[in-house]
């Protein structure tokens, strides 16, 4: 059994993989400041309550982090409480299979080389990933399977929480598709802005990266993954397929060539 843990700076993802099978995952908080036995409380208490597996059951672990601290104190869980389980950290020196064609490629973040490498895996080349998490990433990955760069926009949260603390007059809203682009008060208003403003957003940046990858632009398969993606997905005109564990599949893969 492979457990897949995806961190990033509002959330981390964990996954038990059954060979190619995802058969369980959970989301929760990230935080900084949690230590190793820490993390392997939370961890063993959502394998434990688990009717398919236990802990016991975990013979291979796949990470990548966006959070330094939190990838630390991740290493030191491993050692102290998986030190019998092969573990691979995807960090520069491991091999994903993906050439990076970036001025600096160890600035590009590992879980975006992750997500080009599932993509391409499994809908081949060209594509565009766009990933909704605490920031909206754009990736581009050539019809070779190269990471040719990409891009990146604030977050769905970070710009409610942004415009809700800026302006005298609004409020946090729940997120949910609106009624109307013409909205008929300050809520429906909020949520029309920001569902059909980032589907919009989407559409422009997917569209001018898709020119700039091909001159068959029809090639070009857009990927959404992201815990924000089910916020706007439905709107964007360019998105092709909604891959939710895409990072994850992504770290199985890495596991597999790293330990073939």
């Amino acid at each position: 059994m492979l457990l897949a843990i995806d961190v990033g700076n509002s959330h981390t993802v964990f996954g038990l993989f059954d060979g190619e099978d995802l058969m369980e995952h959970w989301r929760v908080a990230t935080e900084a400041r949690r230590t190793a036995d820490e993390w392997a409380v939370v961890l063993q208490g959502l394998i434990g309550g688990s009717a398919l597996m236990g802990v016991g059951d975990v013979d291979g672990i796949a990470m990548c982090c966006s959070v330094p601290s939190v990838q630390h104190e991740m290493r030191e869980m491993f050692r102290r409480h998986f030190g019998d389980v092969t573990a691979v950290i995807v960090e520069p020196g491991v091999k994903t299979g993906v050439p990076v064609r970036m001025d600096n490629p160890k600035e590009v973040g590992s879980d975006r080389i992750i997500n080009a490498l599932a993509a391409v895996q499994l809908y081949g080349g060209p594509c565009v990933v766009v990933d909704f998490g605490t920031a909206t990433t754009f990736d581009a990955v050539s019809v070779k399977g190269e990471y040719v760069g990409g891009a990146i926009a604030p977050g769905i949260d970070i710009s409610v929480e942004a415009l809700s603390r800026r302006g005298a007059q609004l409020h946090m809203v729940e997120i949910v598709k609106p009624r109307a682009a013409i909205a008929k008060n300050t809520t429906e208003a909020l949520r029309s802005g920001i569902v059909y403003g980032f589907a919009g957003q989407v559409d422009g940046i997917v569209d001018r990266m898709a020119q700039e990858l091909t001159d068959d632009v029809d090639s070009v398969t857009v990927v959404a993954t992201g815990g924000l993606a089910p916020l706007v997905v439905d709107e964007c005109e360019t998105v092709d397929v909604h891959e939710p564990w895409l990072t994850l599949i992504g770290l199985r893969l890495v596991f597999q060539r790293n330990t073939a």
